[in-house]
């Protein structure tokens, strides 16, 4: 039977794949949350108002992580796909 052109092969590789990627996404923003909540918390005080600052700077940068993460699990999939 062929496969209409609308229809999308979902194998196991594809569904392992995007389980990983998700994980790691959600990985990435619950730090991203951490960063951000603890850094807020540290400006209430005088003294850790630099380490806060740095704490936004990190969930800023992890924040660059999440298309990285997207495309790299394009370029996964597109790489399984193309072998098989």
């Amino acid at each position: 039977m062929r496969k209409r052109e609308a229809e999308i092969d979902f194998g196991a590789d594809h569904i392992i794949i995007k389980r990983r990627y998700r994980a790691l996404g959600a990985l990435n923003d619950l730090l991203i949350a951490l960063w951000f909540l603890i850094g807020s918390i540290f400006f209430f005080y005088d003294a850790l108002m630099t380490d806060g600052t740095w704490l936004f700077v990190v969930g800023s940068m992890q924040l660059m992580l999440r298309p990285v993460i997207t495309l790299a699990e394009l370029i996964h999939v597109k790489k399984v796909y193309v072998r098989s």
